[in-house]
């Protein structure tokens, strides 16, 4: 898979679990919780609803650390190798 198709499969799944973004254009470089207004929850929603949809699993501890969509995108990526 691609890091392109993971990133358009990424922005389904954010503008299916908050609906809200559907309005904007979200790009690698958005950062999830101040361009989006993703909270907390919505974000743990998101990656839960990711690691289902790529058979992945992202460390609790590496959750803190992804600040925009391409870090969530580069994540998946590294597990899907």
């Amino acid at each position: 898979m691609t890091r392109q198709e993971i990133m358009e499969k990424t922005l389904e799944i954010v503008h299916e679990c908050v609906p809200e973004t559907e309005d904007q254009t979200l790009t690698e470089q958005s950062v999830i919780n101040t361009d989006t207004a993703i909270d907390s929850m919505g974000f743990t929603l998101i990656i839960c609803r990711l690691e289902a949809t790529f058979g992945v699993k992202i460390p609790d501890r590496q959750w803190q650390k992804l600040y925009t969509l391409g870090d969530v995108v580069t994540a998946i990526e590294k597990r899907l190798k």
